[in-house]
């Protein structure tokens, strides 16, 4: 791969040629130890030797992905693609236009190390050079924190091969472009690596396993620190991005990100799902429905919503309302065991929210009628969404898998979904009764399917209503 272009040259004065002298001379020497393996490596071995073996005598060629233009010449935080982290066990933002290379039992990482700092890089490049963004690994300290050879990134093309060779089509464009040309154009194959390495994180792992319990212990001391500063919130205007800050701000204190946009929703805009301009005000006897999830620094994600009462207390109405999304949840979560379908948890969650919509008078039949999957769906009028997806590096992990083995498959030990009902009655719905409108609520957690009972890992944050009115207090005084 040839040298990008550095994109600061028309407002940076020249160098001079004593300047390039003066700048390479009279740096200590870089430390001579290497450093320690990574404890995600073993368990990225192990899953390069299964995919290895899934396809005999094809080059995988799994990219990190490059850097992405944010405005003009800088870049956004980078992550990598999400194949390259699994395969790898690099997380954070490790590690841009690096390419991973599997074949049979074999691997070794492509990427960038640091240049000398005798090279021009090391104090013009504001992409890449050590004074501009710190200090890049070498070939031999990636080796060592990967348990992996290294080679540079501009050797790859050259050592690419000419057939049998598959890539992850949508990580790097520049990548694909050299696969595609030295392979003759044909790309056979590519979807089907990439359903596969989908595919293969749907078992988690131990060490992903207590990847998530972090992520979500974690996210649980972001939502009480949003919870003790509600009053603050409130008062300060604009609550909703008061709320995303601070969560924003834990997330990066303990981890490494937020693993997706905030909502942080108040009143009427609980109803809309995907709220994530947040800019609404916090008011006293409305709801804020906050979904959230710290994003670890190996970029496993938790994904958490609580809806709470901004002044503490819940009304009748929303308590009510809340008490049947929380049945429904929990009907759900009852029916994350392995052997069910994946659909059984949204069947139970919607079976509860049917009852209740029959309940109150506005479906146009009744529970059973609107369950039938021929005939009815009218609840979806205020439950828009499925119950549940796949989490892990993805928020919505294994999103590329065969709809036979994610939709239509089993739930197995090993797997982790969410489980989140909600009912979503807009303040505009004149279906609904007059007392409900404008009450928007959703609970998730995160579930581990084992081969016994389901296992909330996000289960320290309160559910119960009576729970969740005593956490707050207890917070916010």
């Amino acid at each position: 791969m040839s040298e990008k272009q550095d994109r600061n040259e028309n407002r940076r004065d020249p160098y001079s040629e004593a300047f390039k002298t003066f700048i390479v001379s009279d740096w200590a020497p870089y430390p001579e130890a290497l450093p320690a393996r990574l404890p995600s490596a073993p368990y990225a071995a192990t899953r390069r030797a299964a995919l290895g073996e899934a396809f005999p005598g094809k080059t995988l060629v799994i990219p990190a992905g490059p850097l992405k233009t944010r405005s003009n010449d800088t870049d956004y935080r980078f992550r990598p693609h999400s194949a390259f982290a699994y395969y790898t066990g690099l997380g954070e933002d490790r590690e841009p236009d690096a390419v991973l290379i599997v074949r049979d039992d074999t691997a070794s990482l492509y990427f960038r190390p640091r240049a000398p700092r005798t090279d021009r890089e090391f104090y013009a490049d504001s992409r890449y050079g050590e004074m501009w963004v710190g200090q890049r690994d070498s070939l031999e300290e990636m080796s060592a924190a990967i348990d992996l050879p290294c080679r540079s990134i501009l050797d790859f093309e050259a050592d690419l091969p000419t057939s049998d060779v598959l890539v992850i089509r949508e990580a790097d464009d520049d990548v694909t472009a050299l696969v595609d040309k030295a392979r003759g154009g044909e790309n056979n194959g590519d979807g089907e690596l990439s359903r596969a390495v989908s595919e293969a994180r749907f078992c988690k792992d131990e060490f992903e396993v207590a990847e998530l319990r972090r992520a979500c212990e974690a996210t649980k001391v972001g939502f009480e620190a949003v919870v003790a500063e509600l009053p603050a919130a409130v008062k300060a205007g604009r609550g909703e991005r008061w709320v995303e800050g601070i969560f924003g701000l834990h997330a990066r204190h303990l981890g490494n990100a937020v693993g997706y946009d905030t909502i942080a929703a108040s009143g009427d805009h609980a109803n809309t799902l995907h709220w994530v301009l947040n800019d609404g005000a916090l008011n006293d006897g409305d709801l804020l429905l906050m979904d959230a999830g710290v994003e670890v620094n190996s970029l496993y994600t938790a994904d958490v919503t609580r809806t709470m009462p901004i002044s503490g207390r819940f009304t009748p109405a929303q308590r009510r309302v809340y008490e049947v999304v929380l049945a429904a949840q929990s009907a759900g979560i009852e029916a994350c065991r392995a052997g069910n379908a994946f659909t059984d948890p949204h069947q139970a969650a919607i079976a509860v929210l049917a009852d209740f919509f029959e309940e109150l008078g506005i479906l146009p039949g009744t529970a059973a009628e609107s369950l039938d999957p021929e005939m009815g769906g009218f609840h979806r009028r205020w439950m828009v969404h499925g119950t549940s997806h796949h989490l892990g590096l993805d928020v919505h992990d294994c999103a590329q898998a065969r709809a036979e083995l994610y939709r239509e498959g089993a739930l197995k030990a090993g797997m982790v979904i969410t489980v989140e009902p909600g009912i979503y009655f807009k303040s505009t719905d004149l279906l609904v009764p007059e007392e409900y409108r404008g009450i928007g609520i959703r609970i998730e957690d995160d579930i581990l399917i084992t081969d016994g009972d389901p296992v909330s890992l996000s289960s320290s944050l309160p559910r119960d209503p009576d729970e969740v009115e005593s956490w707050m207090a207890d917070l916010m005084a």
